[in-house]
């Protein structure tokens, strides 16, 4: 059993003592089978603010709470918020097999993926939960929980409301949003340090946007590792931070390595984590750095979520990204706030700023919630879309399978639209220029029609930027239009498939 005491209450603060109530009302007005969502911006206290809704639940309701996270230092993070409350409360790890003791608890905190395992198993694991709470929200893997749950209540709870998967809009799974304080607001009430950002001019030529919209580790790595960004990350962190305790995001493990041996090379001191590093050494250099006040962390992932370091004073993305949640997330490691620390800095180096605008502006979160797809189209801007999905990287699993696929990768809608236009025919052509294309690639890749059907649906998220594309060059990009678009490329790909590639 964890000895309370090594535990202390936190205080709630006016907008989080109002924020719990307002959960709390809402829950009890709208009865089971609602389902709410609560934004805060990183920094402010969301575990704080669900722990004391899940105390003021179990007085009200005598029911169960169940925690749900990704991480298990989340688990442990929120375990001990709820011992500093007198909830009696399980981590329910790799090692419980089953809960003969849960009547002993009033409330459980899971990794995801170990409850489904269990769940899978027994879909009675845990008696009389009301409640289900579910941290860094934005993460779909937590959707495959919700039909273990009927009458129930979820809340979800993340700093950014939009889904980690485009095509499943957390819409879908929330009835209603609560929005927190902004991170303006939270810089002014004292809550959060403000962030002073430095951007530098850098070229991503040659970045790659793979499967998941985001820009693909292996052409980061490439483009991060090369001489000329070592040499403009070295420039803008003597130009700005040097002395300073300072955390730098990268996309890979091979750039990060890289600005490893860069640091080290110019004397400074630096260590570098990545997921790969046992749980041991992985303690030991949070350690290392949390007690060297000059320290330089060269990282990959690992930190944008569960690692809570408040003396950080220098974040630095070493990376680009097209992910609004990623970009808040890395941001956010350093605005906790001290007593001697009310600003921290940002180097931007990936024209992230010029993707999403400074971390501080006013966002719109009920738009996002609510139409995700035009609130994203609306802040990448045309341009670096056009940019950066001229170079398309396809999935590794579908490029082995393909003879040449060379013939899909490079590819450019833009291009052929161009060309249509500048030779005096109609832009429509590029459309059908494509659908040639695709049909060539099964073709030669299928010996017969079920073959070439089976590789049609693989074919799904190419065909799709393709034709998002193409719409962005008509400046026609409603969803209306791109799902008739979509809907009658396939069918024509396919008739054609069925056409030529029979199956005798």
């Amino acid at each position: 059993m964890i000895d309370k005491s090594l535990f202390k209450k936190k205080e709630l603060y006016p907008f989080q003592k109002k924020v719990v109530n307002q959960i709390i009302s809402e829950i009890e007005a709208e009865g089971e089978n609602f389902n709410l969502l609560f934004q805060l911006p990183t920094g402010g206290g969301k575990t704080v603010i669900f722990s004391n809704v899940a105390r003021e639940y179990i007085k009200k309701t005598g029911k169960k709470v169940l925690i749900l996270t990704h991480r298990i230092e989340l688990c442990i993070q929120t375990s001990k918020q709820l011992n500093a409350l007198n909830i009696q409360n399980k981590v329910i790890n790799s090692l419980v097999k089953t809960l003969e003791d849960q009547d002993e608890f009033q409330s459980f905190t899971a990794m995801v993926e170990t409850l489904n395992n269990r769940l899978q198993e027994n879909a009675s694991f845990i008696d009389n939960v009301g409640l289900v709470i579910v941290d860094e929200a934005h993460n779909n893997s937590f959707r495959k929980i919700f039909q273990y749950f009927k009458a129930v209540n979820i809340l979800g709870v993340t700093a950014t409301p939009l889904s980690s998967n485009k095509t499943l809009p957390l819409k879908d799974n929330y009835d209603r949003l609560i929005v927190g304080e902004s991170i303006k607001s939270l810089i002014e009430g004292g809550y959060l340090s403000d962030a002073e950002t430095f951007t530098y001019d850098v070229n991503l030529h040659g970045l790659k946007i793979g499967v998941n919209g985001d820009f693909t580790v292996s052409s980061s790595d490439k483009v991060y590792s090369n001489y000329f960004m070592q040499e403009k990350l070295l420039f803008a962190y003597e130009e700005v931070a040097v002395g300073r305790k300072t955390l730098i995001f990268n996309s890979g493990i091979e750039s990060s390595r890289s600005v490893y041996e860069l640091f080290k090379k110019n004397n400074y001191k630096v260590r570098h984590l990545d997921s790969t590093f046992s749980d041991a050494d992985r303690k030991d250099i949070l350690k290392w750095f949390k007690e060297t006040p000059d320290a330089v962390l060269t990282s990959v992932g690992i930190l944008t979520t569960g690692f809570d370091e408040p003396t950080v004073e220098t974040i630095i993305l070493n990376r680009a990204t097209r992910s609004l949640t990623l970009y808040h997330q890395m941001i956010g490691r350093g605005s906790r706030r001290l007593e001697n620390k009310s600003r921290f800095q940002v180097i931007d180096l990936g024209n992230n700023v010029r993707r999403f605008g400074y971390w501080q502006e006013y966002i719109d979160w009920q738009d996002a919630f609510n139409y995700p797809d035009r609130f994203l189209e609306a802040r990448l801007s045309e341009e670096d879309d056009l940019l950066f999905e001229a170079e398309y990287e396809l999935p590794r699993t579908l490029k082995d399978k393909l003879k040449n696929p060379d013939k899909l990768e490079t590819f450019s809608m833009k291009d052929v639209y161009n060309e249509c236009i500048a030779t005096g025919k109609k832009g429509k052509e590029a459309v059908d220029i494509s659908l040639n294309n695709h049909f060539e690639v099964v073709a030669e890749n299928s010996e017969d029609m079920y073959d070439g059907l089976l590789l049609q649906d693989e074919l799904q998220d190419d065909i799709e930027r393709r034709l998002k594309h193409y719409t962005k060059c008509i400046t026609k990009a409603t969803d209306a239009y791109l799902n008739w678009l979509k809907e009658t490329y396939n069918r024509q790909l396919s008739q054609r498939i069925r056409a030529e590639l029979d199956a005798e």
